[in-house]
C-alpha cells in the first residue's frame, strides 16, 4: 500500500497500518479539500461577526461563559494547547504517535472541524515526511476526548514540544525546520479542532486490533499443534457439531483446526484412546470462538470511530451552526476496548492450560516438564511458570477502565470514559498473549517429538517446519528465552501466518 488517500468516509484499520508501521504515503482528496475550505469559511464568518460559539468565542470547560474578543482569539488556541499538554509517563511508540497524526488528519478532513487547509496540511507533512510528536502516554481521561496526548501531538506543530525525526529526539521547532515544513500559528477555532477527539485512544486501541486479529489465528495454530502433540479426538470439531450452535467464531475456529489438520495421523477418533479430551482442546472452538466474536463487535466499532466527527463544537455548513455537543466523549471505544481486553485475556489463559497439559505428566502421559533428563534437566518446568504469570498479570490489566470515572473542570466534565486507559491496557494484553502463545508453539513442538510423530496435517506440518527451523528439539536443557524470542518473532514479523495459510491453501479465518 503505497499510498493512502485521505476522504474522511472509508479509513482502514489495514490502511492505518500501513502509515503508522510501514511509512505509506498520505493524500488528501479533492473533495475534502474543498470541505475543509467551506467550513473553514463559517468559522471566519461566526468571528467576524461576534457571535457567541464555544471553543470560538468563549473560553474552555469551566470558562465557557466567558466571552472572548476578536483580537484574543490566536491567544485563546495556542494557550489551549500549551496548558493542556500535561502528559505523564513513557511516550508513545511512535506508530502511535502517527496514528494520532494521521486520525485526526481524517476526522478533520470530513469538513466539520473549521480547520484551515494549511494546518491540515502541516499535519500530512509531517506524516510523509517523518517528524513524529513525542507524546506521553498518560495523562488522558478520555473526554473531552484526548486532550492533553493530543495536545503534545500539536506543540510539534506549533514549534514547541519534542519529536523524532530520522531517529533523533529535538526540539518540535527544530525537527520541523530540518524537515522543511513551516509551524503552523493556530488561529480561531483549530486549537480546539485538535485536541478535542478520541484519536490517542483510538490509534492505541486501532492497532492494538489489528494485532488482536492475527493472534486470533496464531492461536489456532497453536492449539493444532497441541492436538498433534495430545493425540487429540477430531469428533468433537465435527461440523455438524458447531452446526447446531451457529455461534459465527465457533465455527469458523472449528473449521480452521479442520483445515488445519488434514492429513494428520497423530489425532485420533472418539474412543481410539479416549472418548473426550480435557476442555482446553475440546471447547476450543467455543473458547477461542468467543474472543472472535468479542473481537469483531470491536473491529465494527473501530470502524465507526475512525471515520466520525469527534471534536467540539461542530461546524454545520447547511444552516451555519457551530454547534457544542459530546462527540468527544471516549465511552464507546472505552467499552469496546475493554471488551478487547478480556478477549485477548482468554487466548492466553486457554493456551497456558494446554501447556500445562504438556509438562504435567499426570495429565500428559509424556515424561514430566518434556524432558527425558528429569532430576538434572528441569526441561520446560518455567515456561508455563512464566506463561502462569503473564496470564495473572494480563487478568489484572482486564479489569475493566470504564467501569470507572473522576470529574475534572470543576464539575464540568462530570463523567469520563478512561477509554485511553482500556487501550493502553488491551496493547500491554496483547504483547502478553503473543508470549503466551510463542511459549505454546514451543512446548507443543516438544511435546510432538517426544510422543512419536507418525505424521502431521498440513498446516501443523508448516508451523512445525518454520519453528524448528531455529528450535531443535529439547535434549539437553538450555537457555530457552532465545527459542521464545523466536517464535514470539515469527507471530509478529507474520511469518508463520504466512507459511501456514501458504501450506492450507487460503487465509486462516477470523
Amino acid at each position: 500500500m503505497e499510498k493512502v488517500i485521505i476522504t474522511g468516509q472509508d479509513l482502514t484499520v489495514d490502511q492505518i497500518v500501513a502509515v503508522c508501521r510501514n511509512h505509506a504515503v498520505v493524500e488528501l482528496s479533492e473533495e475534502s479539500r474543498e470541505k475543509v475550505l467551506a467550513s473553514r469559511k463559517i468559522v471566519d464568518d461566526l468571528v467576524a461577526e461576534k457571535k457567541v460559539v464555544y471553543g470560538i468565542t468563549t473560553g474552555f470547560g469551566k470558562f465557557s461563559d466567558v466571552v472572548i474578543s476578536t483580537d484574543e482569539c490566536r491567544d485563546l488556541q495556542k494557550n489551549l494547547i500549551i496548558t493542556h499538554a500535561v502528559g505523564a509517563g513513557d511516550p508513545f511508540a511512535e506508530d502511535i504517535a502517527r496514528g494520532m497524526l494521521l486520525l485526526r488528519v481524517n476526522n478533520l478532513s470530513k469538513g466539520f472541524s473549521g480547520i484551515r487547509l494549511e494546518t491540515l496540511q502541516t499535519m500530512i507533512d509531517m506524516l510523509n515526511k517523518g517528524v513524529t510528536p513525542f507524546v506521553p502516554e498518560k495523562g488522558s481521561l478520555g473526554a473531552s476526548g484526548d486532550l492533553a496526548p493530543l495536545s503534545h501531538m500539536v506543540l510539534v506543530m506549533i514549534g514547541l514540544g519534542k519529536a523524532w525525526f530520522e531517529g533523533e529526539l529535538m526540539d518540535g521547532g527544530e525537527a520541523m525546520k530540518r524537515a522543511g515544513i513551516q509551524p503552523v500559528e493556530l488561529s480561531a477555532k483549530e486549537g480546539l479542532a485538535l485536541n478535542n477527539g478520541t484519536q490517542a485512544m483510538t490509534a492505541v486501541g486501532s492497532l492494538a486490533l489489528y494485532d488482536a486479529i492475527r493472534l486470533l489465528k496464531v492461536a489456532d495454530i497453536a492449539d493444532a499443534l497441541c492436538y498433534e502433540a495430545q493425540n487429540g479426538v477430531m469428533d468433537a470439531l465435527e461440523e455438524r457439531v458447531h452446526t447446531v450452535r451457529p455461534h459465527r467464531g465457533q465455527t469458523v475456529t472449528a473449521k480452521n483446526l479442520r483445515r488445519l489438520l488434514e492429513g494428520s495421523k497423530n489425532t485420533t477418533r472418539q474412543g481410539e484412546l479416549r472418548v473426550q479430551d480435557a476442555y482446553s482442546l475440546r471447547c476450543s472452538p467455543q473458547i477461542h470462538g468467543a474472543s472472535k466474536d468479542a473481537i469483531g463487535y470491536v473491529a465494527d466499532h473501530v470502524d465507526i470511530e475512525i471515520n466520525s466527527v469527534t471534536d467540539n463544537p461542530i461546524i454545520f455548513q447547511e444552516d451555519r451552526a457551530g454547534i457544542s455537543g459530546g462527540n468527544f466523549h471516549g465511552q464507546p471505544m472505552a467499552l469496546s476496548f475493554d471488551f478487547l481486553k478480556i478477549a485477548e485475556s482468554e487466548l492466553a489463559n486457554v493456551s497456558e492450560r494446554r501447556i500445562e497439559r504438556l509438562v504435567n505428566p499426570a495429565y500428559s502421559g509424556l515424561p514430566a516438564f518434556l524432558t527425558t533428563r528429569g532430576g538434572v534437566c528441569s526441561g520446560f518446568m518455567i515456561v508455563q511458570y512464566s506463561a502462569a504469570a503473564l496470564v495473572s498479570e494480563n487478568k489484572v490489566l482486564a479489569h475493566p477502565a470504564s467501569v470507572d470515572s473522576i470529574p475534572s473542570s470543576a464539575g464540568q466534565e462530570d463523567h469520563v470514559s478512561m477509554g485511553t486507559i482500556a487501550a493502553r491496557q488491551a496493547a500491554e494484553i496483547g504483547r502478553n498473549v503473543r508470549r503466551v502463545l510463542a511459549m505454546e508453539l514451543m512446548v507443543a513442538c516438544q511435546g510432538i517429538d517426544l510422543r512419536g510423530n507418525k505424521g502431521l496435517g498440513k498446516g501443523t506440518q508448516a508451523a512445525y517446519d518454520l519453528i524448528r527451523k531455529k528450535v531443535a528439539t529439547l535434549d539437553e536443557d538450555r537457555e530457552l528465552y532465545g527459542d521464545i524470542n523466536y517464535c514470539e518473532e515469527i507471530i509478529k514479523d507474520g511469518s508463520l501466518l504466512e507459511a501456514v495459510e501458504k501450506a492450507i491453501g487460503g487465509e486462516i479465518e477470523y
